[in-house]
């Protein structure tokens, strides 16, 4: 059996065995390619398909890759209208007997299909707006579940969301730059001196509500899984409707996936306008101000997530190395897109 770099692969086999209900018989590792973050891999065993997601080895910056806040949130919605898998099994850090050394977990395998580009072209025109109707309805469904109800009151700090995180990515970003970045500096700047006052609003949200985070039916637009919840937290749904629309602000080339360029009519895609309608009809929200800040905090949240990949990467850590690469590109340009948002070319 081939190492895909998660050790003593028959050590594995024998661990899951014991503490997930069913597994027998190991069989096939596989890791996936795509990620930065947390690798993740397919593992085949008789008694069917799982999917494993672990730290990454290395030393990790404070509060990142915490896969146990993933694998408590899935496991807090199941049954709810927020489709997630099954979970099976959480190995911590500490545990004696655990074979990776590492933090890890495991869930079901989904079939179905994953996007990667936000212009759907294997699909036909009036597949598409479907597609986005389908995270429209999921991100809603996200935001309206009730905390309490599904045991993760506690799930977030009170306070002010956008000025805790503001102050969480400055400081991550500052612990991973290794070449400044003036449109950073403005931004960041921009920001703490245009906070919003704290409206009260505090829900579930995913924090990296993207396209691609989700697997779609084999043979629909209906969302089966909404993955990657490493960034989750009680906080404000507003935080997840901008990170999404920064794709339709963002350049469909330079590896950025975006739908900048595009004429969105032409591919029967909405546009960033009917996309925010459709979730404050789904939401009964009346109107958004201060939109602009909501995006511009976005960019800047995104921008620093690829600086600590960009770091990990310089350290030997990153999952995908040349996709690190690519990130260290975009940096600058999100920044940039940020610092127009404000009005500003200082």
């Amino acid at each position: 059996m081939t190492d895909h770099g998660l050790g003593d692969i028959a050590a594995l086999g024998r661990y899951l065995e014991r503490h997930v209900e069913g597994f027998a018989g190991l069989q096939e590792v596989s890791k996936f390619g795509t990620g930065q973050s947390n690798p993740t891999w397919l593992l085949t065993a008789r008694s069917g398909k799982y999917v494993l997601r672990a730290k990454p080895p290395g030393k990790l910056l404070k509060s990142a890759h915490q896969v146990d806040r993933e694998y408590r949130v899935m496991s807090a919605l199941a049954g709810s209208d927020v489709p997630v898998p099954r979970m099976y099994h959480l190995a911590l850090d500490d545990e004696a007997e655990n074979p990776l050394g590492r933090m890890f977990f495991v869930m079901d395998y989904l079939d179905g299909r994953i996007f990667w580009d936000p212009a759907l072209p294997e699909l036909e025109k009036p597949e598409r707006g479907a597609i986005y109707d389908a995270m429209n309805q999921t991100l809603a469904a996200l935001h309206n579940v009730d905390v309490n109800a599904v045991g993760l009151s506690d799930f977030g700090r009170p306070g002010n969301y956008f000025a805790r995180q503001t102050d969480r990515w400055i400081k991550q970003y500052r612990a991973s730059v290794m070449e400044p970045v003036p449109d950073m500096d403005r931004l960041i700047d921009w920001l703490l001196e245009n906070m919003p006052p704290d409206d009260g609003v505090a829900t579930l949200v995913h924090g990296d509500y993207r396209l691609d985070n989700m697997i779609f039916a084999p043979d629909g637009a209906r969302v089966i899984a909404l993955l990657d919840w490493e960034l989750s937290t009680l906080g404000h749904p507003l935080a997840d409707l901008a990170y999404q629309c920064m794709q339709w602000r963002l350049p469909h080339d330079a590896g950025m996936r975006g739908l900048g360029g595009l004429d969105r009519h032409a591919l029967g895609l909405p546009d960033e306008g009917e996309y925010v309608a459709a979730y404050c009809r789904r939401r009964g929200i009346a109107r958004i101000d201060n939109w602009n800040f909501y995006l511009a905090f976005s960019f800047f949240r995104l921008a620093a997530i690829l600086q600590g990949v960009v770091r990990r990467a310089h350290d030997g850590n990153a999952s995908n190395p040349e996709r690190a690469r690519e990130m260290a590109r975009a940096i600058p340009v999100l920044a940039r897109m940020a610092v127009d948002l404000t009005g500003g070319r200082a």
